[in-house]
């Protein structure tokens, strides 16, 4: 299947958030759920960029620690001054009634304290990944959104991109077979500095940051649960980087079906994010797999009968926001018809089990 901008502008409406459930498939009547965004930094910039882009979502109100700063964003969206909020007197944005839902983009490790206080404000909660610090964080802020009857949604926003939902559609279908083997790998190489080096806010290295993209990729991709974990850490730079995370993740996983998955994730170097998917018939790879643009499918693979083989290259044409656009898109439609989002805490809690999991793999390497 090759898009055309027409019918891949479709995706970011109706037609991506139908695919979720049916309840999704009808424009809802009313006004569009109004967003708060906590924290004002680089993927909140992003991210609002996508709510001016979609459909049924606007951000109404900000939250952030520099008033100079939310004076000009909220200039920029038309979000009134008494709307702009500080860390301080977040909690009275209970009563601002043209909020529905916040939008969580701080540091790892606040991402539980504002969830559970956006909670008990009664708003609803997309919080960005990797959910929590913590594996009892993610059960607090599970358990919080369900005591106040808000709904929970976690950011992992490559769930919602045609190119990835290309390749599982590919799978399902059996196109390539009975798949065998993933191979995947995310990282960069971080500069000094970077709040993500401080393990009291990150909650871990490349593994949490970066490495979730490829552990949540070989499990939507499967379908199946991994375990039998084998893990490595590493730090190669000892140039003061890296004195409370480590460098390097080396892991693999045996899902339970026999298929087997090792992936990898640095903050020493440029490692491109991908997936290649290895199955009886066939091959799937997504090349630039976890970026915001620029995503790349390719795939071979042969019918029974001894045709020749089948062969795709599918570059994705969206720009960024797109995958944030569409991301907001579903939340909103499902908090607009009552639905759950497809991927709620659970799913956060899930992929922290497993990273805890990990970590204690590596440790005892």
């Amino acid at each position: 299947m090759h898009w055309t901008r027409r019918e891949f502008a479709k995706l970011g409406g109706l037609g991506i958030a139908a695919r979720f459930a049916p309840a999704l498939a009808a424009q809802p009547a009313g006004r569009p759920t109004g967003y708060a965004i906590i924290g004002l930094g680089r993927i909140a910039a992003i991210f609002m960029s996508g709510i001016r882009n979609s459909s049924n979502s606007r951000v109404v109100a900000l939250v952030s620690g520099h008033p100079d700063k939310a004076l000009r964003i909220a200039a920029d969206y038309r979000v009134p001054e008494n709307s702009i909020y500080n860390y301080d007197n977040f909690d009275s944005i209970a009563t601002n009634q043209q909020v529905d839902a916040v939008y969580v983009a701080l540091p790892n490790s606040m991402h539980a304290e504002y969830t559970i206080r956006a909670a008990k404000a009664g708003k609803h909660v997309l919080c960005e990944k990797p959910m929590a610090n913590s594996v009892a964080q993610c059960e607090q802020m599970i358990a919080s959104c369900k005591s106040a009857g808000v709904k929970l949604m976690i950011g992992y926003r490559c769930q919602y991109d045609p190119t990835h939902l290309k390749a599982i559609d590919l799978i399902r279908s059996g196109a390539i077979g009975q798949l065998q083997a993933i191979e995947s790998a995310f990282g960069f190489n971080i500069q000094p500095g970077e709040w993500r080096l401080d393990k009291k806010m990150a909650g871990g290295g490349p593994l949490v940051d970066v490495g979730i993209y490829s552990l949540n990729a070989t499990r939507f991709l499967t379908g199946e649960e991994p375990g039998d974990f084998k893990a490595y850490t590493s730090t190669i730079d000892h140039d003061g980087r890296f004195t409370t995370v480590e460098e390097n993740v080396s892991w693999t996983m045996k899902f339970p079906s026999g298929i087997m998955a090792a992936c990898n994730t640095t903050y020493g170097g440029q490692m491109e994010g991908f997936y290649r998917v290895h199955g009886a018939k066939g091959w799937i790879e997504v090349s630039s797999a976890f970026v915001y643009e620029g995503l790349r499918l390719r795939a071979e693979y042969f019918a029974a009968d001894g045709a020749a083989p089948t062969r795709l290259d599918e570059p994705n044409p969206a720009h960024i926001p797109y995958q944030f656009q569409t991301e907001a898109e579903h939340f909103s439609h499902c908090i607009q018809n009552g639905v759950e989002p497809k991927t709620p805490g659970e799913e956060g809690l899930r992929d922290m089990r497993y990273i805890a999991e990990i970590y204690k793999t590596a440790a005892a390497s």
